[in-house]
């Protein structure tokens, strides 16, 4: 099974967002600590995958070696992808 483990921007990020909105991404990240690759979708031209809760997005690489998710940041859909 994997570990999951944020960023420091992306605690911030998850600080911020409203309590019902944290228990929903925190049920998702559970979910897909078992077999991550079934829940989550490869971003183009990126090493990342994008987690979909919703209208937001969790942003993570998958660390095999380590049997990690690393968060990197989350957020709304129209602001997550933006450079």
């Amino acid at each position: 099974m994997y570990s999951i483990e944020f960023s420091k921007i992306a605690e911030k990020q998850f600080d911020k967002l409203e309590k019902s909105i944290q228990i929903r991404i925190v049920s998702r990240l559970e979910r897909c600590r078992i077999r991550p690759y079934a829940y989550v979708k490869k971003l183009v031209a990126s090493p990342y995958f994008s987690l979909r809760v919703g209208d937001y997005r969790v942003i993570l690489n998958i660390i095999e070696n380590k049997l990690i998710i690393f968060v990197i940041q989350l957020g709304h859909r129209r602001d997550i992808y933006q450079k």
